[in-house]
C-alpha cells in the first residue's frame, strides 16, 4: 500500500458507515451536553442573582472547579470513578444503554454549564438595573422579571461568547474517545486501525470537524443577526 488515496476510504461502504455513525453520535453528545449545560447555566445564574449569599458561594465554587479542572480529567472521573461507585442495578442499566455516551453528555454538560453561566452573567450585567425596577413596578416578581424581561436581553447580549463556547463544546466532544464513546474521533481511529490509511482518514476527520464547526458558527451568526433588531433592520 502506497500513495495518498482518499477513495480507499470513501469508496468502502463499511468505512463510510462508520464515519456517518461517528458523526451522528458526535451530534448526539453535542446536542445532549449543550441542552444540559444551558439548562444548568440558567439555573446557576438564577441562584447567583438571588438574595441568598450561600447560593452565590456554591455557584462560585462550581464555576471555579469546572473551569480549572481539565475537561478530560472530569470525563475520566465520571466514567472511571463515579460510575464504578453506583449501585449494581444502575450500572447494569447504564451499560446496556451506552453508558459511554451518557457519561460523555453528563461530563461535558456539567463542565460547559460553568462557561455558559459566566457568559450569561456577563450578558445580564450589561442590562440596565432600571429594567428590573421597571419589571417589578409592572407587578413582576423576581423569577418572573428574570424570565420575561432580564434573561431575554441578557441572552441576546451573551450570544457571541455562547456561540464560541458552543463550537468549543462541539470540538471537545472528541475527548469522549477516552471513555470509549463511539463518536467521530473514535470512528476515525477504528478506521485507521482497519485500513492502515492514517493520513487519509485523519484528513477526512479534520475536514468533517472543520465543516461542522463552521456550520455551527454560521448558524450562530444568523441567530445573532436575528436577535439584534438594529442589525436586522440594516440587513
Amino acid at each position: 500500500m502506497s500513495g495518498f488515496d482518499l477513495s480507499a476510504i470513501l469508496k468502502d461502504p463499511a468505512y463510510v458507515g462508520m464515519l456517518l455513525h461517528g458523526v451522528e453520535m458526535t451530534f448526539v453528545i453535542f446536542a445532549g451536553s449543550w441542552l444540559l449545560a444551558m439548562t444548568l447555566a440558567i439555573t446557576l445564574l438564577s441562584i447567583r442573582f438571588s438574595p441568598f449569599r450561600l447560593g452565590e458561594y456554591f455557584v462560585s465554587a462550581y464555576v471555579s472547579y469546572h473551569r480549572n479542572v481539565p475537561t478530560l480529567v472530569q470525563l475520566m472521573l465520571w466514567y472511571f470513578g463515579i460510575f464504578t461507585l453506583m449501585p449494581d442495578g444502575l450500572t447494569s442499566w447504564l451499560s446496556a444503554h451506552n453508558a459511554e455516551t451518557i457519561f460523555a453528555i453528563v461530563g461535558l454538560g456539567l463542565c460547559q454549564a460553568a462557561y455558559f453561566s459566566e457568559d450569561l452573567r456577563s450578558g445580564l450585567r450589561s442590562v440596565s438595573s432600571g429594567q428590573m425596577e421597571a419589571a417589578k413596578a409592572l407587578g413582576h416578581g423576581y423569577l418572573s422579571a428574570m424570565r420575561f424581561v432580564i434573561l431575554p436581553q441578557g441572552v441576546r447580549n451573551a450570544l457571541p461568547p455562547i456561540i464560541n463556547h458552543s463550537v468549543s463544546l462541539f470540538k471537545n466532544s472528541s475527548l469522549a474517545i477516552i471513555i470509549g464513546a463511539p463518536e467521530l474521533t473514535h470512528a476515525v481511529k477504528e478506521i485507521e486501525n482497519l485500513s492502515f490509511r492514517t493520513f487519509e482518514i485523519y484528513v477526512i476527520g479534520t475536514v468533517l470537524y472543520l465543516f461542522f464547526s463552521l456550520l455551527i458558527m454560521g448558524a450562530g451568526a444568523y441567530l445573532s443577526l436575528r436577535a439584534d433588531p438594529v442589525q436586522r433592520a440594516r440587513a
